[in-house]
């Protein structure tokens, strides 16, 4: 029998356990994204938490739990096995989902691109979870950081900042990230003026012509390795010493419930007097 059918059968033995997405609460949930996973973990849902993907293993919440998923696949046939009654992700994981969500369970997808969507995941997900008053007070609480926070900031020039994701080919942040969205919270400003995507390739000579104030980057961007290599040498910014490298990537990259670590570290290094 081929693959196809076999994982077909397997699906349909399953799917008499769910004839149809069961309304109100989610008692059983998958989370796809580690963003998500954090966020239910902060509102108190961590109980429901069945599933997650391979790229929450460093959430300590989570520990134990099985992964069922990375970027690039899904296993359909374990999270049935869980009795999932809800998989949580992103649109882009929405192809991925199909086979459960044809399997009669609910499956949620929640956009992360930008920085209001931060509160707008947190929200449906305490509808989700039946938790939406701790929800709200989650909200509440990560609004009034960040306004400490701001509060805290030099009101010195603005630098313009380059994100480094991945420094070979270059991959970095548009103004439509949420990450282009700290920055400007921290009293900064995306040194990437215009890109189509929130995250997208970028090219050794724009880069060079867009000369940033300073740089931030990933711990796994392998920038330290290409700084001594163009176009990295040629830069102001790397010259002066102003390169900031995370070491942990998760409170920048991640827009979830951690996200005024990552403001705090941000306001730390980049205002410029």
């Amino acid at each position: 029998m081929k693959l196809a059918a076999v994982l077909f059968a397997a699906l349909a033995a399953c799917a008499s356990l769910h004839a149809a997405p069961v309304e109100g609460p989610a008692r059983r949930i998958v989370s796809l994204m580690p963003s998500l996973t954090e966020d239910l973990c902060a509102i108190g849902a961590r109980s429901r938490i069945v599933g997650v993907s391979a790229y929450s293993s460093d959430i300590g919440c989570v520990r134990g739990v099985p992964q069922v998923g990375n970027a690039a696949s899904v296993d359909a046939e374990s999270i049935l096995r869980l009795h999932a009654d809800a998989v949580v992700g992103i649109p882009p994981q929405g192809m991925l989902m199909e086979p459960v969500r044809r399997a009669g369970v609910r499956t949620v997808l929640l956009s992360d691109n930008t920085y209001d969507d931060i509160f707008t995941d947190i929200d449906r997900l305490g509808a989700l979870t039946g938790r939406a008053p701790q929800a709200r007070e989650l909200i509440a609480h990560l609004r009034s950081r960040t306004a400490q926070l701001r509060r805290m900031e030099s009101r010195g020039r603005a630098p313009r900042v380059f994100v480094v994701i991945q420094a070979q080919p270059i991959w970095t942040v548009g103004p439509g990230s949420y990450i282009s969205t700290l920055l400007e919270l921290a009293g900064a400003r995306n040194a990437v003026a215009s890109l189509p995507q929130p995250y997208a390739q970028y090219s050794a000579e724009a880069l060079v012509r867009t000369a940033p104030d300073a740089i931030v980057a990933t711990s796994d961007s392998e920038l330290s390795a290409a700084l001594a290599r163009p176009p990295w040498n040629s830069l102001a910014a790397v010259r002066k010493g102003r390169v900031y490298i995370l070491r942990d990537d998760a409170i920048l990259v991640r827009p979830g419930p951690r996200y005024n670590e990552g403001l705090a570290w941000l306001i730390e290094r980049l205002t410029l007097k």
